[in-house]
């Protein structure tokens, strides 16, 4: 539970060197490893129905490595919410196809949920002159929620919906050119949701990037984060061509297709620790027995 204690521990994080903060981070993966068996369960299970291939050796060594950078990007937080912008901006290297954010047309940005994120929203809001709108939602402990709710507009003109403010102030955001960083890549349970391939395995998807493509009249351009020895590259993908298309269940599986080849690349920075599978289409068995 995040108290004020633990924000003043985050807060000192900032002014130490990287590489003790990621030291720190290994050592806080490993000890979650250890003691959070019911999330190592899941994401093992996540990685067994995903990557069929590997020896339960590798799960293992695979599943260790999910919870370091896991812990290591929410340490990273001290640093990207309380450091100096110019510690922040040396950090957070903005690379690729940066110039589809630029100008004023309306961008829908698929942003997966790679554990660096919030780096990836930090290095937009900060170094890109646009105003960015994101979904935002309620944490139960108020402390976190009001701790990150300061961080994510830390920098910038940024506007966050809450999840009960519907559809038209987004759209209306959008049309406007403010681009909305989107993460509809988790399973949000079976209500609006469409069951898709991810992995070859079917997953409750919702298909909201399709949606907000569609009636904000934007492009979409791949947002990808990837945690590395200096901090994190923040990489703009060149929009999708033809998207979205006249049918919203084949756009959400083109998106899945799409999120897998960006995992297959860093599988160990994904946020596996989800229950991706937690809802099944009729018939089938629960995956997290």
């Amino acid at each position: 539970m995040m108290s004020q204690l633990s924000l003043l521990l985050m807060r000192g994080l900032a002014w130490l060197p990287l590489a003790w903060v990621r030291a720190l981070g290994r050592l806080l993966g490993w000890l979650l490893y250890g003691l959070v068996g019911s999330r190592r369960r899941v994401v093992d299970t996540n990685l067994r129905l995903c990557f069929p291939s590997l020896t339960p050796t590798q799960r293992r060594a695979l599943t260790r490595q999910v919870f370091v950078c896991f812990a290591q990007a929410w340490l990273d937080r001290g640093w990207l919410w309380h450091g100096t912008p110019e510690r922040v901006r040396q950090r957070l290297r903005l690379s690729g196809a940066v110039h589809e954010l630029a100008g004023s047309e309306p961008v829908v940005i698929f942003a997966p949920h790679f554990v660096g994120l919030d780096a990836g929203w930090t290095a937009l809001t900060q170094q890109l002159p646009r105003r960015f709108t994101t979904i935002y939602t309620d944490q139960a402990n108020k402390v976190m929620d009001a701790w990150i709710l300061a961080g994510r507009q830390r920098f910038g003109s940024v506007r966050l919906f809450g999840r009960v403010d519907g559809v038209k102030q987004i759209v209306a955001a959008l049309r406007a050119g403010e681009p909305l960083y989107l993460l509809p890549d988790m399973n949000f349970g079976p209500h609006e949701s469409v069951f898709v391939p991810f992995y070859g395995v079917s997953a409750a998807t919702v298909p909201s990037l399709s949606r907000f493509a569609r009636l904000g009249r934007a492009k979409v351009v791949p947002v990808v984060t990837r945690l590395t020895a200096t901090g994190y590259e923040v990489q703009v993908l060149p929009h999708w061509p033809d998207f979205p298309g006249a049918d919203a269940q084949a756009d959400t599986a083109r998106m899945n297709a799409c999120l897998q080849t960006y995992v297959d690349a860093m599988p160990q920075q994904y946020y596996w620790v989800h229950k991706r599978f937690k809802d099944r289409p009729p018939g089938e068995r629960p995956v997290y027995e």
